[in-house]
């Protein structure tokens, strides 16, 4: 392989990491805040895709398309918050993944029923269509740059959402001990709408940014949620440190194992069999990975004991 395609690929999974933090960042928080383990994560990445391509083929606004998908998957997750995810807090977790299963079932049909079977197209923007030289002769797709640049963004302000501002030092508290809050009266309630509602949003500014490179189709979000339990897993469950790193490795590891995993059985195996067998163990590589981690770090790279 030529350093020119490692760097490309590399750059690659760069992008698909930072857009698989985007999903983890809002996953980690529900869960390291609400104790919630919410299998309709992936549904609100679709309803910001599904917005966004609805909005951007109304308006020609790829700027417009983006608030729309924040605004819509924001919406939708304080709204589901408010009337089913409330009634699960002093469930058990069968109780919730049963409860938010049943949520993936209404999201997909209810999508279904307004956009349709057939999936939607949601163009990249002119101003960021093209590749762009990068040093040593690289060309690579300026919009992939741009989504590492926001999601790098993204990462930065959630950070210094969490450390620096008041509302961060209470979902931190609310992570150690929600009674004692609760006790000193901040409203604990307002407090979980509004985490849920900000974990939304980064699922659907994902979703709406991934939509442009990809079709927009109902059941979307799925696989994205698999990959994004894997990475908080291997992060550490509640911490956003976690979720950037494990992100970040995933990414790489899911990229470059395709890649560089099937010439490497190829070395000394039969050209038949080479390129199949590569294949499966380069998509089991993030699983491997995770094994790893788990069998040296229980509680993941950054999690609490």
């Amino acid at each position: 392989m030529s350093m020119i395609l490692l760097i490309e690929q590399v750059l690659n999974g760069l992008q698909f990491g930072v857009m698989l933090f985007l999903m983890a960042a809002g996953l980690t928080l529900i869960f390291g805040v609400m104790g919630l383990i919410n299998l309709a994560h992936g549904s609100l990445y679709m309803v910001g895709a599904f917005a966004a391509a609805a909005v951007a083929g109304w308006t020609g606004s790829f700027a417009l398309a983006l608030v729309a998908a924040l605004a819509a998957a924001a919406a939708a997750g304080a709204l589901i918050e408010l009337l089913v995810i409330r009634r699960l807090y002093d469930r058990d977790h069968l109780d919730q993944v049963l409860a938010t299963f049943a949520l993936i079932l209404i999201f997909s049909e209810g999508t279904r029923w307004l956009f349709g079977s057939f999936p939607l197209f949601l163009d990249v923007p002119a101003a960021l269509a093209g590749p762009i030289m990068l040093p040593g002769g690289i060309l690579y797709p300026l919009y992939r740059l741009v989504i590492i640049g926001v999601g790098l963004l993204v990462a930065a302000g959630v950070f210094w959402l969490i450390a620096k501002t008041r509302i961060g030092i209470q979902i931190r508290a609310g992570e150690a001990d929600r009674e004692m809050i609760a006790a000193l009266g901040i409203d604990i309630s307002r407090l979980y709408t509004m985490v849920f509602a900000l974990g939304a949003a980064l699922a659907g500014l994902a979703g709406a940014l991934v939509g442009a490179i990809q079709s927009v189709q109902v059941g979307m979000g799925e696989p994205v949620l698999i990959l994004a339990f894997v990475v908080i897993v291997i992060g550490g469950i509640g911490s956003i440190k976690g979720a950037l790193v494990g992100s970040i490795l995933v990414g790489l590891t899911d990229t470059l194992g395709g890649v560089l995993l099937p010439p490497l059985f190829g070395t000394f195996m039969q050209a038949s069999s080479a390129t199949s067998v590569g294949s499966a163990v380069a998509s089991m590589s993030i699983y491997i990975l995770m094994v790893g981690v788990l069998l040296f770090k229980p509680s993941g790279l950054f999690g609490g004991k």
